[in-house]
């Protein structure tokens, strides 16, 4: 379903603001995350408190039952720039991201996971390249200086395989190295009337093959370990996945049925 359908609006449609005053919209998609995300909270406010950028953080959680509402709901009756938003019945990260992306009229669009493993010390910089022009910028382990941290080596050989295949689907000038990442920040504007599948976890991949990107910026971080809690990632992923990469193939190259 195209953004625009649901209220995404456009920098045009939402005004002309000087770049230094545009909201940046954060989403952090969760999913049985209470023993993380009051600190991870904490963490992006200190970082983003100092930089003169209206900003809110609004918290999609596919209806956890372990408090991780009823800790965003305290922090956000003391700060209003925190939201909570609670999906009924509903899976799947980048759903949760589009969901949080319709709930703003922000310019600026971003997303981070909430186990701790994207540093909220990196925001400033990636925002400050938006500021500076860019369309998208990533929180990247491919690009120098970036670290897949502490995986062991099946992992991190799937995780290369993962990447090679998006190569022939993204456009040669703007190729990222990292286009599974879940940490990165995008302008609204080139997400305009763009249909993206709402299961996954890729849209990154989506961002990069379907949006209306003219640059790219990759900035590198070491992926850190989970702090506490479970990791997503199962059998299904890898389904939707694979889903995904099928979809994008066939509208790319025009074989099969299109996305």
């Amino acid at each position: 379903m195209p953004l625009a359908a649901e209220g995404l609006l456009t920098q045009s449609e939402a005004g002309r603001v000087d770049h230094d005053q545009e909201k940046l919209a954060l989403v952090i998609p969760t999913l049985c995350e209470a023993e993380n995300i009051g600190g991870l909270l904490n963490q992006i406010r200190s970082v983003l408190d100092p930089l003169e950028t209206p900003y809110e953080i609004l918290v999609v959680d596919d209806d956890s039952g372990d408090g991780t509402g009823d800790v965003v709901s305290a922090i956000a009756k003391q700060d209003p720039r925190v939201r909570l938003l609670v999906r009924k019945g509903e899976r799947g990260l980048s759903g949760a991201i589009l969901h949080g992306w319709r709930n703003t009229d922000a310019a600026i669009l971003g997303v981070m996971d909430a186990d701790l493993q994207h540093p909220p010390e990196l925001l400033p910089k990636l925002l400050s390249a938006i500021q500076g022009g860019r369309d998208l910028v990533i929180g990247s382990r491919y690009t120098p200086g970036g670290d897949l941290g502490k995986w062991n080596p099946a992992r991190k050989l799937l995780s290369a395989a993962a990447v090679w295949v998006t190569w022939p689907l993204q456009r040669s000038r703007l190729r990222a190295k990292d286009p599974m990442s879940g940490f990165f920040l995008v302008r609204r504007s080139c997400l305009d009337q763009v249909p993206f599948q709402q299961s996954g976890f890729k849209l990154l991949l989506e961002v990069l093959v379907r949006g209306h990107i003219r640059s790219v910026e990759e900035i590198p971080f070491a992926f850190g370990l989970r702090y506490r809690g479970a990791s997503k990632a199962n059998f299904k992923v890898a389904v939707d996945y694979a889903r995904l990469l099928a979809r994008l193939y066939a509208a790319r190259f025009g074989f099969g049925r299109r996305a």
